[in-house]
């Protein structure tokens, strides 16, 4: 059935002589601004694949449209992008030629053709990070750039306490980035769970929409509770104070990943298992842990 839709969809692109294809990436992006294509002369993830994917389309232009723009040193194990070519390639040969093309912190997991109705950012239903915390007194001399390392002994149950004011609908203004863009602060958060796997603390947050720093504020906020130094209900004084200046400390961007996107059924995009991948190693007792 999922092969039938994808032909479907190239063929009625095909008679219109585009094809909307649609990707899913994965990338360490510690050596990256950000997602977003930047000035000449600095590095971006998008950058990067509109010039490997141009190669693969034999030199046709491609631009991207991402569903979430990562920051500077912010990782993903569940980006999806789409770009629209007049070019015809199978789905086999956008992954593996692009791959060709990329540095080996960009890896493209699957490509699909899709629809003119399909668009990564604004058909979203709604985007999930995680961040890794490495809690230990001494810091790790592996992963430094995929983990933030908090060297204070961290409570998961205070921090776990706190997160509970954040669930639901409301107005994250106290947790946005002064030059954040987005027209309302008011984002519906859907989960927002705690997991300690030996000195790894995993924050796992789903929400229908994030503000810019957004997930790492409202970490800057639970790891200030979880080492003691604030009550567990500051979290809750903070959103409702609507005061960026309120909130503490943002936390560092390595740990953050971008791990999974969600659209509407009928589209049927290729489901991957959740990351970072460097925690899927973990014994079947710790790993069934996970969310879902």
């Amino acid at each position: 059935m999922e092969g039938s839709v994808e032909k479907t969809a190239a063929a009625v692109e095909a008679a219109a002589g585009v094809y909307r294809i649609a990707l899913g990436v994965e990338y360490k992006g510690s050596r990256y601004a950000g997602f977003q294509r930047q000035q000449p002369g600095v590095r971006s993830v998008q950058e990067s694949l509109e010039t490997a994917l141009t190669r693969v389309a034999g030199g046709s232009p491609v631009s991207l449209r991402c569903a979430g723009r990562t920051d500077a040193l912010v990782h993903a194990c569940g980006q999806v992008v789409h770009f629209d070519t007049p070019v015809s390639r199978s789905s086999h040969a956008w992954v593996m030629g692009a791959n060709a093309n990329l540095p080996a912190d960009i890896s493209v997991t699957w490509a699909r053709s899709m629809p003119s109705e399909f668009d990564a950012r604004f058909s979203a239903k709604s985007r999930r990070y995680r961040y890794v915390i490495y809690n230990d007194q001494i810091r790790p001399a592996h992963m430094g750039e995929e983990v933030t390392w908090n060297h204070r002994p961290l409570d998961v149950g205070r921090m776990r306490q706190a997160a509970e004011a954040l669930v639901g609908t409301h107005d994250f203004s106290a947790f946005r980035a002064q030059q954040c863009q987005a027209r309302s602060p008011v984002k519906t958060v859907h989960h927002l769970q705690l997991t300690r796997f030996g000195k790894f603390i995993v924050i796992d947050i789903r929400a229908n929409a994030f503000l810019h720093h957004m997930v790492r504020n409202i970490t800057g906020v639970l790891m200030t509770i979880g080492a003691g130094e604030r009550p567990i209900g500051w979290a809750r004084e903070v959103l409702e104070s609507r005061l960026r200046r309120q909130g503490g400390v943002t936390a560092h961007p390595y740990g953050l990943y971008l791990v999974q996107v969600e659209y509407p059924d009928e589209f049927k995009l290729p489901e991957r298992y959740l990351g970072p991948h460097f925690l899927s190693g973990l014994p079947d007792c710790m790993e069934s842990a996970w969310p879902i």
